[in-house]
């Protein structure tokens, strides 16, 4: 039962910043230079039909008045239309969102099966050649920004050797380079935070009572160490899930994979106010529920974390 009351209350948390998040982004819009209306009618348009389009779209109401009315929509699960090609924006985000979730699991899990044995074990064996090895490759993957490393490696093996497909999202095949450029730096991450959370456990008194008791290295590894190193990796994850849906924007428009990077992408230059809004209300939910999930989980691995507190 406190799990429940916990979980609802973080969700309610949600809407305060969802409504903050929209608002500023709403105004930005609105103020943003350019007349939508012109946009779309083009530059031979009379002032009276770009007046005319203005009102069928409601742009010539309030700013506030017009923020009011698309939350009183969004209350109704309604998101509005696209002010550019007039398709539901819910259902452009249904289409979309498949294929990011895909490719930030995916990522996800590339950069917690490689990256936390590999931290762990630098921990282990530190000042090893498996410690100085795996510092190295954090490193250098922290230096390559994502769209310079992507395009590298898409002139290389999609240009060059024909390994894999340039873009697209049909098969499997699409998302292994995509994979791998967005669960880079996510993989960096995950090296430096399991080899610092280890570090710090492995040097506590208990582990060295375990080890005078008698307990073999492994067993002081798997049985006491490992659990108690887990929780700051577990809260690093959903930190990192997070930033993967928000980096699979530069990675899907390198490999133009069509998901909500690009949908997002688009929707700004094209000032398409609702499916800018209705995107980041999405991606804000989301983000929510995979840190609650991961708050929820660490109560699972340590019975110390008083969710009602």
């Amino acid at each position: 039962m406190t799990w429940v009351k916990y979980a609802l209350k973080r969700l309610l948390m949600l809407i305060p910043v969802i409504v903050c998040v929209t608002f500023f982004l709403y105004l930005i819009l609105s103020f943003s230079s350019g007349s939508l209306a012109r946009q779309l009618l083009g530059d031979d348009a009379t002032e009276e039909q770009i007046a005319a389009k203005e009102a069928e779209m409601g742009l010539d109401q309030p700013l506030m008045v017009r923020y009011g009315k698309y939350m009183l929509g969004v209350l109704k699960l309604d998101f509005g239309k696209s002010w550019v090609n007039g398709e539901d924006v819910l259902a452009r985000f249904e289409n979309r969102l498949p294929n990011t979730l895909k490719l930030s699991t995916l990522a996800m899990l590339f950069a917690i099966g490689i990256g936390v044995p590999l931290g762990i074990g630098s921990a282990i064996k530190q000042y090893s050649l498996l410690d100085y090895g795996s510092m190295f490759v954090a490193m250098l993957l922290f230096s390559m920004p994502s769209f310079w490393l992507g395009t590298m490696c898409q002139i290389l093996f999609c240009l060059v050797l024909h390994w894999l497909p340039v873009s697209g999202a049909d098969s499997w095949d699409c998302f292994i380079l995509p994979m791998l450029i967005l669960g880079a730096n996510t993989m960096a991450t995950m090296i430096r935070m399991s080899r610092t959370s280890m570090l710090d456990v492995i040097r506590q008194d208990y582990i060295r009572t375990a080890k005078a008791k008698g307990a073999s290295a492994k067993q002081v590894i798997a049985h006491h160490a490992m659990r108690n190193s887990l929780i700051p990796i577990i809260t690093q994850v959903g930190v990192s899930f997070a930033g993967t849906i928000a980096g699979a924007v530069v990675t899907e428009n390198i490999f133009a994979i069509p998901g909500v990077g690009t949908l997002l992408i688009n929707a700004v230059k094209s000032h398409d106010v609702p499916v800018v809004l209705g995107t980041v209300i999405f991606v804000a939910i989301i983000v929510g529920v995979i840190n609650l999930i991961v708050d929820l989980f660490c109560a699972v691995i340590d019975p110390r974390i008083d969710l009602a507190a």
